[in-house]
């Protein structure tokens, strides 16, 4: 077997292969950078300074008004409900689901090519679809009655 040499390199040698690899730069060059470095920091504006503190009167906050989107869903809701707080019975949630459905087939009819909607428009009619099978099955004039004021298919 042949022995590996591990024979360290010295200091010196390091230096000189070091020098070798590093190209060395134009001084006229580096000179050139750092006056134009100088320049730029002379050129700099100070710091600016705080503005003084300035008393402001309170305002009155005015109630906000309803979106038109948040009134109709109210008005849905009012509509729907078999008590003064139902807010989420079936009946309730379909029509809801009902009024989000034609918004979203009004939107995918200008978009056609989104697809995100088009998801959520499926989810919204599976959902609404389960709904309407529960409440055919447990109360069958209340179905009836739903379907025809929400004008759908049987």
């Amino acid at each position: 077997m042949a022995k590996i040499s591990t024979t360290k390199k010295t200091s010196a040698a390091k230096k000189s292969a070091v020098k070798k690899t590093a190209p060395e730069k134009p001084l006229a060059k580096v000179v050139k950078k750092v006056a134009a470095g100088k320049q730029a920091v002379a050129k700099a504006a100070p710091p600016a300074k705080r503005p003084a503190k300035v008393k402001v009167a309170k305002k009155t906050v005015e109630p906000k008004t309803p979106s038109p989107k948040s009134v109709a869903k109210s008005e849905l809701v009012k509509k729907y409900r078999s008590n003064a707080k139902d807010t989420g019975s079936v009946t309730v949630q379909t029509a809801l689901l009902t009024d989000r459905i034609h918004a979203l087939s009004k939107h995918l009819a200008k978009h056609i090519h989104d697809s995100d909607s088009k998801r959520g428009l499926l989810i919204a009619v599976g959902k609404r679809r389960r709904l309407l099978n529960y409440v055919r099955g447990n109360d069958p004039k209340v179905y009836e009655k739903l379907i025809k004021d929400l004008k759908l298919k049987k």
